[in-house]
């Protein structure tokens, strides 16, 4: 594009460039382009009617010529390069502690990927920044207008998207910070995408390696600090904004051809010139009276819109999407700072300190909002002059700034010795062995070093050096290093904070709820909160505000010590540590959500148990928290619902074992809890029941489906079972589903074994018998553990085998060969570690209760299952008949229980003596033989019905062989 009609401001320096150039590369080429068309484009923006102030974003150089410009012109319109939809939160600056952010957000998105969720915009604010200046003087000054001009947050988005992570890219953001610190202050921004103002920084690789080689610097921040910092910090206006529009043309017109991202940088120009213009046409304000606050990049730009009389009509700015934005104000730190926009570590520290320096050297007075924490009261508000300082004719700053030789600073050694002093006394808390000595070495090798990169004063960049050299060594004791304590004495990492008034209502509430506890939760740090819910039941309600906190929130946030929170149960006491204002920036993300607690976290209950990934396990878990949480029984039998319409859709057992800890959760609750079970969770097991008896045969045959999953579906259907067929269900359905089930792997073959036998299809004898053929077996004994790894599983759905389970494994030791037991050993532990830990402890008490507490009796130990079996019921007629009369003595010992029954039974005969016939009892014997044979049958007699004589002496002979049944019913039958 060819430039407007140059100005003969610039003529010396044009002829000086255009003979270097020459000179240089041998004859005119690009290199004499380039030249010259720096210089033009300084001549352009010096000439603009509108006043351009070119910035360097957390620039101490920039804030100090703003803050000066500001009190000489007092414009009454500054416009500033900011997301303009971020104008009404600047306001609530003056309630927070800088450094913070302004942040634009949202958590649903339409016209987006839905992949992009949660959008997140933000821009730092710092004290050292010439935008905060701009910022507080319109704010404070009456008459002032502030007007944000850069595109909007979803603009942002829009203009980029293709990739989200080029997006911050386009912001001013480099791939990698210089030796970002990795820290919880670093990440305070979490994944938003940073807006700066002035972000000058070479996008030529080749460009910014020559600089740091030749300036003899170690990264981008020193050589700024260096070459920038200190030679314009002094400088008058004219020489500050010319050696400003230099750079960033240098850095523009050198910059690589990335088609996307220039066509950004461009559009930004575009769509801020272009909302210039339209309030400049709408006000009728004279461009005089504005300034316009921009990066150094933006202002040497040479589109086709740039200046109030650029062309109009041709950039149309697009609408934006249906997304919903939410505003608000987050803390920041210089590391966070630091690691999104790609600063070396420490370097916001250092400028914050230098901006100090500078203050006090220059006297120069800056603007603090009114009511700031830890500002003065502010002397700026007061109606602007009647005639305000116009822009002065432009004149030729450049050739005299850079003809000039470097100022070499004289060395403060005072300065510098203090610097020693204090790093060797902080290296010494932090477990160095450092001395006087070092503090010395630590002095002169700062000179040294600043020596070495030809600079008189050493920079705190070369006293960092020069500590870690000379302090650190080769380790470092503690938890920081030499560098970090460096950049802590320089100044720390201040982080900011927001203030009460300026926070979303949900945190307000958050804090409000919480004030019984007498904590001061604003402030950064780990705070421990101690709840005697017994004594103060008003407590008990901030226990469910930080319950609700532990679950929306990160972990640290609000961490339980003592007490817990499960299904039917309420601590009485509990204790917790808080650090919310360390979390502050997620507290108020939460605030985006909703205006309540509870109102967020039934949001994101409904996404989770709704969204398109959720699982039968998930809705449980989501209505688990509904009962723990919310108590609100209306959202879980909602949600219970739809379990039912998740569950049925499903078609892999892959979520069986959390479906089944859930399932059996929720039903003891609601069980101990209400008169009768909702509606929901009896359809849940009906359809459970036959939703598993279909995938059972499935499931054994699946090769990816794991030994735990099946026992899992197991475990379902032998718990539920009860319940099921009390509602319907047909157990004939699980018996089809196990007999057509043929597992090849060994641990679901022994699965398909317990089930089985639970089912009385297969006996314990047999179980044992098939154990033993396994064994005897050698080309099975490899796989054997295998099999047990399918035994152990098989506890969960029948936990009545852990006898038997214990016997395979005691008979596996006992009569394997140590040859084959010792490979062989490892494969088992390491399959039941990893297989069924959790099912251990069961078999580890079964084993305890079988084996003997001592050593010694082991020797004479014999196992169960080797010992003789007898039947308890297997004695002969003749044997009942000659107990007879023992039975009769045991009757006359037990006079009581035989009263009581009598009693009971209407029979007043009373009592007989011993030699009377005993014919009253044989017409209630023959009057009711339906009972006689059922009881006989239970306690296994089969001699059948005895004579008539002998009715008295088969009822003894009854009543011998269950005594301690007679002796239980005394004391309960006596009291009637």
């Amino acid at each position: 594009m060819s430039g407007p009609q140059e100005s003969g401001v610039f003529t010396a320096l044009r002829t000086q460039l255009q003979g270097a150039a020459s000179e240089f590369a041998g004859g005119p080429d690009a290199l004499e382009g380039i030249l010259l068309g720096m210089v033009d484009d300084v001549d352009r923006a010096v000439r603009e009617p509108l006043e351009i102030f070119p910035v360097c974003h957390h620039s101490p150089a920039s804030a100090l010529a703003m803050a000066r410009r500001l009190r000489e012109k007092q414009p009454k319109v500054v416009y500033l390069e900011l997301c303009e939809d971020m104008a009404p939160l600047l306001t609530e600056l003056r309630n927070c502690r800088l450094p913070v952010a302004v942040q634009a957000f949202a958590g649903e998105i339409d016209g987006f990927p839905q992949e992009w969720a949660p959008l997140s915009v933000v821009a730092p604010i710092t004290e050292a920044s010439a935008e905060y200046q701009a910022i507080a003087y319109a704010l404070d000054t009456p008459g002032v207008e502030l007007v944000l001009v850069d595109r909007s947050s979803d603009h942002v988005f829009q203009w980029d998207r293709a990739n989200t992570s080029e997006a911050a890219e386009t912001d001013g953001s480099p791939a990698e910070a210089e030796g970002a610190p990795k820290s919880e202050e670093a990440a305070l921004h979490g994944k938003a995408v940073g807006v700066e103002i002035g972000d000058l920084r070479p996008r030529f690789a080749e460009l910014e390696e020559h600089l740091l080689r030749h300036g003899k610097v170690r990264h981008w921040s020193e050589w700024w600090h260096q070459y920038v910092e200190v030679p314009l910090g002094d400088s008058d206006h004219d020489t500050y904004r010319q050696v400003m529009f230099l750079i960033g043309s240098l850095f523009r017109r050198l910059a690589p051809g990335d088609g996307s991202r220039v066509r950004v940088d461009e559009d930004r120009e575009r769509y801020m010139w272009t909302r210039m213009r339209e309030h400049l046409e709408a006000t009728g304000t004279d461009p005089e009276d504005c300034l316009y606050v921009c990066g150094a990049f933006h202002a040497a730009s040479r589109v086709e819109e740039f200046g109030v009389h650029g062309r109009s009509g041709a950039f149309t700015i697009s609408p934006r999407t249906a997304t919903t934005w939410q505003y608000g104000l987050i803390p920041s730190s210089h590391a966070a700072i630091e690691a999104q926009f790609g600063l070396a570590a420490g370097s916001v520290s250092i400028a914050a300190t230098t901006w100090q320096k500078s203050l006090t050297r220059t006297r120069v007075r800056p603007y603090r909002l009114e009511g700031q924490a830890g500002a003065r009261k502010s002397r700026a508000k007061k109606a602007l002059p009647a005639g305000s300082a116009a822009q002065a004719p432009a004149t030729d700053r450049l050739t005299g700034f850079l003809h000039q030789p470097p100022v070499l600073d004289s060395l403060d050694e005072a300065e510098l010795l203090g610097w020693s002093v204090d790093i060797v006394r902080a290296a010494r808390r932090n477990g160095y062995l450092a001395s006087t000595a070092d503090a010395i070495a630590v002095f002169e090798t700062s000179i040294l070093l600043a020596g070495m990169r030809d600079r008189a004063k050493p920079t705190p960049y070369d006293f960092q050096d020069a500590a870690v050299t000379c302090i650190e060594k080769d380790s470092v004791p503690g938890r920081r290093d030499v560098r970090r304590l460096v950049e802590i004495m320089m100044g720390g990492d201040r982080i900011g904070q927001v203030g009460y008034e300026a926070l979303p209502p949900l945190a307000r509430d958050v804090y409000d709820r919480l004030e019984p506890l007498g904590l001061k939760l604003q402030q950064r740090g780990v705070q421990r909160a101690l709840l005697d819910i017994a004594g103060r039941p008003e407590l008990e309600a901030c226990s469910d505000v930080l319950w609700m906190l532990r679950r929306l929130m990160p972990a640290a946030a609000a961490r339980p010590i003592m007490g817990e929170r499960r299904l039917g149960e309420r601590s009485i006491q509990e204790s917790w540590d808080l650090a919310l204002g360390t979390h502050q920036r997620a507290l108020i993300e939460l605030g985006y959500e909703g205006v309540s607690l509870e109102q967020v976290l039934e949001q994101r209950l409904r996404r989770e148990a709704y969204g398109p990934r959720a699982t039968t396990a998930g809705v449980l878990a989501a209505i688990e928290d509904t009962l723990l949480y919310l108590r609100s029984g209306r959202l879980a039998d909602e949600l219970g619902t739809h379990a039912l319409k998740v569950l049925a859709a499903e078609r892999s057992v892959d979520g069986a074992p959390e479906v089944l800890r859930r399932a059996r959760a929720l039903l003891a609750y609601y069980r101990t809890s209400r008169p009768e079970l909702p509606a929901w969770i009896e359809s849940f097991v009906k359809t459970g029941y036959a939703h598993y008896c279909t995938l059972l045969p499935t499931a054994f045959r699946d090769e990816d489906a794991t030994v735990g999953q099946v026992a899992a579906m197991l475990g379902f259907l032998f718990s539920m079972e009860s319940l099921a067929l009390s509602l319907g269900c047909d157990r004939t359905q699980l018996e089809l589903a196990v007999a057509q089930s043929h597992p090849d792997d060994p641990s679901k073959t022994a699965l398909l074994w317990a089930a089985q036998v639970q089912l009385g299809t297969l006996s314990r004898a047999e179980l044992r018998s098939r154990c033993a053929e396994l064994l005897d077996n050698p080309l099975v004994v490899p796989s054997y553990p295998r099999y047990l790894n399918g035994f152990v599983h098989a506890l969960e759905p029948v936990p009545g085998l852990a006898d038997v389970v214990v016997e395979a494994v005691s008979n596996a030791f006992g009569r394997l060969p140590d040859a084959v037991l010792l490979p062989w050993l490892p494969l088992l532990i390491t399959t039941l570690r990893k297989g069924a830990a959790d099912l251990a402890p069961l078999l580890i008490r079964e084993a305890g209760r079988i084996f003997p507490g001592r050593l010694p009796a082991l020797d004479a130990w014999i196992p169960p299952w080797r010992m003789p079996q007898e039947d308890p019921f297997a004695t002969s007629r003749a044997q009942r008949t000659a107990t007879a009369p023992v039975g009769a003595a045991l009757l006359a010992a037990r006079p009581a229980t035989c009263d009581a029954v009598a009693e009971l039974l209407g029979c007043e005969d009373g009592w007989q003596q011993h030699d009377a016939p005993a014919r009253p009892g044989a017409p209630l014997l023959s009057a009711h033989p339906a009972t006689c044979d059922a009881v006989a049958e239970l306690l296994g007699c089969d001699g059948g019905w005895a004579a008539a004589g002998d009715t008295a002496v088969a009822g003894a002979a009854l009543t011998l062989r269950h005594p301690a049944t007679a002796e239980a019913l005394e004391p309960l039958l006596a009291d009637r």
